[in-house]
């Protein structure tokens, strides 16, 4: 089974289309997709973590 890509906030941005400011407005307001802080202190969103919080936008819709 391969392993759940880890993706940059930008990856995330690119991938949703949004402006970073809103990305970070919804990290702030724990709104956007859970992510991992690694100890260098860099940020990263699971691929996993990304579709399903993506699935309950759309069921929410």
């Amino acid at each position: 089974m391969p392993r759940d890509e880890m993706l940059t906030i930008d990856q995330v941005i690119d991938e949703i289309g949004v402006p970073r400011a809103t990305f970070y407005g919804w990290r702030q307001r724990r709104k956007g997709p859970k992510s991992i802080k690694l100890p260098n202190g860099a940020v990263r969103i699971r691929r996993s973590e990304l579709e399903r919080w993506i699935a309950t936008l759309e069921e929410a819709a």
